[in-house]
């Protein structure tokens, strides 16, 4: 078995770029290798700014023999259908054996073909494989057509140490790489994975994008505790660091002090985004006037020079957020509003200006189901919440939204609430996103949400397969999040309806729309361990829209279910159902009338039917008092009642009236057990 090692190196690949293109290097590769019937033990993918690399394991040095057999007509068949047969094969008459069969005697095409060596089968699939990757965005140089991320320099394919043989963008394979730009230049050959490896790791290289991770973590938290600060952790950051740097070597740096009277989130994220520098806090938690860098080299100084370079950066940076920040401050939020008119929101929705006008109603209209909400501060929030959108700083930053509108808000002498609740109404942005909580904050975001669905609902722009341009799976999330967390009794179709009395259109569609909801539920729900089934037999119900009450019935029957008198009567339902289905299609006509008493003949009917009224009336009671643990105990008391029935008595009697008052006995099973969910839809 053999090893194969390629490598195609050449400028930086954007960071973003690289994992993708790792995998789906990967995913070609083997792909095509399974094709050709070469199997492989394993394989792994590396990337680094300046080279894809792929280690496979375990391949064999040739595809295997074939021989293959494949009957052809009988030998005195006409000549154009043996000609036929044997074109169609690439054999000639002699090749062909002739073997009697019962039916007669006929031809057999014997194939015999001898597997191909696994380098030449490389070498024809690889530049396909390589011209396939599909990048965001690529480029073309030199005088080539071939498109790329970016100039490729070389490219390594070593099969069992020899070069395999192949071509691509004006390349030739061959066995040789360099090392660090700066430190390790010169090209050198390797001979295999581990050759490659330790070569490139003697030449400041490090393939192994975890590893690169791992090292700018750890030495970013050791200059931090070595200066007394903590490091404010951004997983996401390290990781496109990593993408950044072959060989990584964090440092330290510093910033004048009088910055950190800009609002900390600017400096953050100017930091971060712009630099790509991570941040420092002090032992009281604030924001520390340092940034941990990382260099791509080993400065023979010590990094002075490289720190030097960047707080000169920096510092131009910040004096630019300072001066926005000082320049807003002498605009209040009311007074920008009038700029959201001249800002689309959506070409058939209006403009933000017009936007703002319907989150102040509807958020006003929210706060009758918020507890501790009012209805007025919620207007005044909603009233202010995108004014910083036409901030310098936001403008500059769009990622501070809201979060500037706090600051704005504060200075204005806005309330705490209202300032809150600028800031987090477009909370929670994901799932790992903080729900807001506050009253106000959660009537502003709620408005925000169901604004935005209800709109683009109303003009059909839904979410299509994995298409959301308008992010509203994330918006339905969210809306659900904040009922649950906050538990709300928010009526959902009401609050549809609220919503779209802020639009023109004469109707919306708040079916779908729920049906939207459920779906995004069932989803949330699933990633906390609650079975989908049982959200789908609440919600097939119909009607039920407010999402704590669902969530109640849900989780009681769960409970239910998972008892044994609630499992045997998930099975007596199925049987009666079962019943009811076959000789409901075979009748033509449905079973759901009254039961007539006097055709009650044997004593377990009579019990039964008893049973199940006053299981109606004990379950009514419990749901229309929302015990749902109640309703289940009702449902419960069934068990005995329904298999006593299913033993003793036979259904399908000879007598025709008999006969459908049983029928109409399990209807009234079945549609006892629907008052509290629709067991057809229970799995299991």
């Amino acid at each position: 078995m053999a090893d194969l090692l390629l490598e195609l190196f050449g400028e930086e690949i954007p960071a973003r770029m690289q994992a993708r293109a790792a995998d789906d290097l990967k995913r070609l590769v083997t792909a095509s290798l399974k094709a050709a019937e070469l199997p492989i033990e394993a394989a792994e993918a590396y990337v680094t700014p300046r080279r894809l690399i792929l280690h496979i394991t375990g391949l064999p040095l040739a595809q295997p023999d074939v021989r293959e057999e494949k009957r052809g007509p009988k030998v005195d068949a006409p000549e154009k259908a043996i000609e036929g047969f044997l074109r169609g094969n690439g054999v000639t008459r002699a090749q062909c054996e002739e073997r009697e069969l019962p039916k007669g005697k006929f031809l057999f095409a014997v194939i015999e073909r001898q597997g191909r060596p696994t380098a030449e089968v490389l070498a024809e699939f690889l530049p396909t494989a390589f011209a396939d990757l599909p990048w965001p965005k690529s480029m073309r140089w030199g005088a080539g057509t071939i498109r790329w991320v970016r100039p490729l320099h070389s490219i390594i394919a070593l099969l069992d140490g020899a070069v395999v043989p192949l071509s691509f963008a004006g390349i030739d394979s061959g066995d040789t790489t360099k090392g660090h730009r700066f430190h390790a230049p010169e090209a050198f050959a390797v001979k295999d994975f581990a050759d490659y490896q330790e070569k490139l790791a003697a030449a400041k290289v490090l393939i192994d994008a975890a590893e690169r991770r791992r090292r700018i973590a750890e030495g970013a938290a050791q200059l931090a505790q070595e200066a007394g600060l903590r490091l404010v952790a951004d997983d996401g950051l390290v990781a496109e660091i990593a993408g950044l740097v072959e060989w990584p070597v964090p440092v330290l740096g510093n910033f004048d002090r009088r910055f950190l009277d800009v609002p900390a989130e600017v400096l953050v994220t100017t930091m971060k985004v712009n630099q790509k520098y991570l941040s420092l806090r002090d032992g009281d938690g604030k924001l520390a006037p340092n940034f941990i860098t990382v260099a791509n080299l080993e400065a023979q100084d010590g990094g002075r020079q490289i720190i030097a370079g960047n707080e000169y950066v920096l510092t131009a940076r910040l004096a630019d957020a300072e001066f926005f920040w000082t320049q807003d401050k002498k605009k209040t939020l009311e007074s920008r509003l009038p700029a959201l008119d001249e800002m689309v929101f959506h070409a058939k929705l209006g403009s933000l200006g017009q936007k703002i006008i319907r989150l102040e109603n509807l958020s006003a209209a929210l706060a009758q189901f918020v507890p501790g909400a009012n209805g007025e501060t919620a207007r005044r929030a909603a009233h202010l919440c995108k004014a910083d959108l036409v901030s310098d700083m936001v403008y500059e930053f769009p990622e501070v939204q809201g979060v500037m509108g706090r600051y704005y808000a504060l200075n204005d002498g806005e309330g705490e609430d209202v300032a809150q609740a600028i800031m987090q109404h477009y909370s929670p942005a994901g799932p790992s996103d903080d729900c807001p909580t506050a009253p106000t904050a959660v009537c502003v975001a709620l408005a925000d949400k169901l604004d935005i669905l209800v709109g683009f609902w109303a003009i059909d722009e839904k979410p299509t397969g994995s298409r959301d341009p308008f992010a509203l799976r994330r918006a339905a999330l969210g809306v659900i999040r904040m009922v649950l967390e906050n538990e709300l009794r928010l009526p959902l179709k009401e609050a549809f309806a609220l919503a779209l009395d802020g639009y023109q259109f004469e109707e919306g569609d708040d079916d779908s729309l729920l049906d939207f909801f459920a779906d995004r539920l069932k989803v949330h729900l699933r990633e906390q361990g609650v079975r989908h089934d049982l959200v789908q037999a609440v919600f097939a119900l119909g009607g039920e829209d407010d999402l704590v009450r669902l969530i109640a019935r849900v989780n009681a029957l769960d409970s239910f279910l998972g008892s044994e008198d609630g499992a045997n009567l998930l099975v007596a339902y199925r049987r009666a159902a079962n019943i009811l289905r076959i000789e409901e299609k075979k009748d033509g006509v449905a079973h759901d009338g009254a039961v007539d008493a006097r055709l009650l003949q044997q004593d377990q009917e009579t019990a039964l039917a008893q049973a199940l009224a006053q299981a109606v009336e004990k379950i009514d009671g419990a749901l229309s008092g929302e015990d749902f643990a109640g309703a289940m105990a009702a449902m419960a008391g069934l068990r005995q009642p329904v298999d006593q029935f299913f033993d003793a008595v036979t259904v399908n009697a000879n007598d025709s009236a008999l006969r459908g008052n049983r029928l109409r006995l399990l209807s009234q099973i079945r549609g006892t057990l629907h008052k509290v969910a629709d067991f057809s839809e229970i799995e299991g």
